[in-house]
């Protein structure tokens, strides 16, 4: 945003030079990121002063050249030749002294030197308009008033104007700020916080009245929430034709193309006060302004020549006949001002910021007015602004008013209301501030004071301050006039501990991401963001289920993602297709569904394995992941995370070929198990997939971040193998668990070491080597106790799963 310092100064009677004010409006929060210099004309006509030709005398060898005496206001004339025809004695001639720089009509720079033309010295240059840049012709050159004094300056005949242009870095929230009267409200409230007491002037529009009612334009406005408050008035009898100089030297110094004195002086005011406004050709309006939205898919031109196709949401100005003005965005063709219009209606408007997003977003439009309307505008000076512009108008195109300002606006938009509690102030500013200074700010920036306690404040916001409507939003207020510089630091270096129990989710979440990198993983992040077809994928997932975006950048983009297996097959296909087929990744995220009774989200730990364990090398062979490599881990980390009492119960998603579930209380607390083929296709993988999918919401409900530790044993254990052979349906799981129910005491671990299946054993049976851990904390073991044991978990193997010793 581009802001002129004369501009400002209307507002602001100050003598601050342009780096205090920089200084101080960075300090604000208007950033200020460079100052440029302006000039009416480039260069500002440096070195150019008003010259008296005293003598003009043909050039001795040359027929075009002149050879002239000019009193430039020195001590003594100088000698110039010129080829110009039109030079003469007694004129008053523009003379570029020498060491000025001029510019060419390309904008190239070149210097004044003092030279010998055809033998004759020559000290400077009698200038045409165009070699000033004052217009256009080089007929000859400029012949001046007869009443200047030689010497004068240049620069005060062609009343050059001097501008300092602030470019500041505003940022999106600042929609108050947006404009010179927002910047200089913002910069008075900074000096009355350094002890400068400055009135902050605004335009007066007293002289606003109604000439006579010979052109009434109704207004019926159809959708009060899209256009909340809406103005509107003509004006007849206008001249459209160029501005004058000062009113271009306004916009081009922010750097703005003057187009006409109407469309000029709309501009002028958007950029005083932040109000947007447009003017219709009142001849082109058939009927009155009807402002609603259009049938989707009607065509509309607007001032760039562009046809566009309307969307049933885009808020439109009609008339009777059709559109006029896509509303707060873009005017249209027909009814813009050109050179023949003679009467305008002229509008103001305050548009649902939303709604002039969407529509500046759909048509690809980024206008000054778009851009305003869609931050949120100030909704009580609609009608200010419109009889400030005009005003300015009747001014610069003249014209009468001929008709009252027809207004639509039943329902005020309200103010905000906040509490101020001085302490959080403190608290969040970290050093106090007195209460009467507090309220000094707040008022120096527009914000009522409703009601005063000892420990706060009942506080107003005014509607323009969209970004201010929490208590938050206040004290930074209060703080960034107050200054930041001026908040005190301790010279003590000070260590903040945070108190957050072990178990909060961040803690967690680094423990088990720092366990799974050093077992070779790597964590990934996937967008949120997916495509609503992989919801077909499987039968788990719902279409219906899909919380879908209303403003989707791309098909693909288009809705929030219910599982976290699809974004980590993509990346599994990414990098296989890139030569990286070993893979380990793992991604903590959120899953979101919509349900009939609203919406919901939930945090998984999903975990991703295929290709080879470990990179080949010559001491080890090469061996692919499998299920049990997966479901290590899994127990790795529940074991890691003191999650015990854990059940094994089949898998539910039907993404798994095979797998199994572990449930805590009957709620599924992993699934995991080998993605389905037709499902890799989808992704273009061959090769297997494990996947692992952590309820991770449950996981952080039954984890107590109670430390449980026991002392190490001081008595040996034992170890005792079995071979059974048992029927091909039995489970390992059964076995641990009937052996864990038959010995609670002293058995302490039960492993399965060796299995196998083939021709020389009975038809339906298999054999499982079994290790058994025994072991007394309080004694040795003794060999008769042992025996004992063994021979009471043989016997129940026997009984309840009809094993035999092999």
């Amino acid at each position: 945003m581009k802001i002129s310092y004369n501009w400002l100064k209307q507002f602001i009677k100050t003598d601050w030079t342009s780096e205090q004010t920089s200084e101080l409006l960075t300090d604000l929060g208007l950033e200020v990121e460079v100052v440029e210099k302006y000039q009416s004309i480039k260069g500002g006509l440096e070195g150019v002063v008003v010259g008296h030709v005293l003598t003009c005398e043909k050039h001795p060898d040359a027929d075009r050249l002149k050879v002239t005496t000019v009193n430039v206001g020195l001590e003594a004339p100088i000698q110039i030749v010129c080829g110009a025809a039109n030079v003469a004695a007694g004129q008053k001639v523009p003379v570029a002294t020498i060491g000025t720089i001029l510019y060419d009509k390309d904008g190239a720079e070149f210097t004044i030197k003092k030279g010998k033309i055809r033998g004759q010295e020559s000290h400077g240059m009698i200038c045409a308009e165009d070699e000033l840049g004052l217009g256009s012709s080089h007929d000859g050159i400029m012949v001046l008033a007869e009443d200047l004094v030689p010497g004068t300056p240049a620069s005060e005949v062609f009343k050059i104007a001097n501008d300092e242009v602030f470019e500041i870095g505003l940022t999106p929230n600042r929609a108050d700020a947006m404009s010179h009267y927002g910047t200089a409200r913002d910069l008075r409230a900074g000096m009355l916080q350094r002890g400068v007491n400055i009135e902050l002037i605004t335009p007066s529009v007293s002289n606003f009245r109604v000439d006579m009612r010979t052109l009434k334009i109704d207004v019926n406005v159809e959708d009060n929430h899209l256009a909340p408050r809406y103005c509107g008035v003509t004006i007849s009898g206008i001249s459209v034709h160029e501005s004058p100089s000062w009113l271009q030297d306004r916009l081009k110094a922010i750097g703005l193309t003057p187009k006409n004195n109407i469309v000029d002086v709309t501009n002028y005011v958007l950029h005083e006060l932040g109000q947007p406004l447009h003017a219709f050709d009142a001849a082109k309006i058939n009927g009155k302004i009807i402002v609603k939205t259009v049938e989707e898919g009607t065509k509309f031109v607007t001032l760039d020549d562009v046809e566009r196709t309307l969307h049933k949401e885009d808020l439109m100005i009609c008339d009777e006949k059709g559109p006029l003005c896509i509303a707060g965005v873009f005017g249209g063709k027909k009814s813009g001002v050109s050179e023949g219009t003679t009467s305008i209606f002229l509008e103001s408007a305050y548009f649902d910021p939303v709604s002039i997003r969407k529509t500046a977003k759909r048509h690809q439009l980024s206008t000054d007015a778009s851009f305003r309307f869609e931050r949120g505008i100030d909704p009580t000076i609609t009608e200010y602004a419109l009889k400030r512009a005009a005003l300015l108008i009747q001014e610069v195109a003249g014209g009468k008013i001929t008709s009252d300002v027809v207004e639509v606006y039943p329902k005020k938009v309200e103010d905000f209301s906040v509490l101020l509690n001085f302490s959080h102030v403190s608290k969040i500013i970290g050093q106090e501030i007195s209460k009467d200074t507090i309220k000094k700010i707040l008022v120096s920036l527009d914000i009522k004071v409703n009601s005063v306690s000892d420990s706060g404040l009942g506080l107003t916001i005014p509607a323009y301050r969209v970004d201010v409507q929490r208590e938050i939003d206040v004290i930074e207020e209060i703080l960034r006039v107050y200054g930041y510089n001026n908040i005190n630091f301790s010279k003590k270096f000070n260590a903040t501990v945070a108190n957050s129990p072990r178990t909060e989710d961040y803690k967690v979440q680094n423990t088990i991401a720092s366990q799974l990198n050093s077992q070779g993983f790597h964590e990934m992040m996937a967008n949120s963001l997916t495509t609503a077809a992989y919801a077909k994928l499987s039968t788990s997932l719902k279409e219906e289920h899909n919380v879908s975006m209303l403003n989707p950048l791309s098909s693909d983009l288009a809705t929030l993602r219910q599982s976290l297996l699809f974004s980590g097959l993509e990346a599994v296909s990414y990098n296989i297709n890139r030569k990286n087929s070993d893979l380990k990744l793992f991604e903590f995220g959120k899953t979101y569904h919509k349900y009939l009774n609203g919406y919901e989200e939930h945090k998984h730990l999903s975990l991703l394995i295929s290709g080879n364990r470990n990179k080949e090398t010559w001491t080890s062979p090469q061996k692919t992941t499998d299920f049990f490599l997966l479901k290590g881990y899994v127990k790795a980390i529940l074991s890691r995370l003191g999650i015990e009492k854990i059940s094994n119960a089949p898998v539910q998603s039907d993404i798994y070929s095979e797998g199994t579930a572990i449930t805590y209380n009957n709620d599924i607390l992993v699934e995991m198990g080998v993605v389905k083929k037709p499902i890799l296709k989808h992704f273009g993988i061959k090769q297997d997939v494990y996947y692992a999918d952590f309820n991770w919401d449950l996981v952080l409900k039954i984890i107590t971040g109670k430390i449980k530790y026991t002392e190490i044993p001081k008595y040996p254990e034992v170890r005792r193998d079995l071979a059974l052979l048992i029927d091909e349906s039995t489970t390992y799981e059964s076995i641990f668990n009937l052996a864990k129910q038959t010995e609670k005491a002293l058995l302490k671990d039960v492993n399965l070491f060796d299995v196998y299946q083939g021709s020389k054993l009975p038809e339906g049976k298999k054999s499982y080597a079994l290790s058994f851990t025994i072991q007394d904390n309080s004694k040795t073991l003794t060999d008769s106790q042992i025996d004992k044991i063994m021979s009471k978990l043989q016997q129940t193997f026997e009984t309840e799963l009809g094993a035999s010793l092999r």
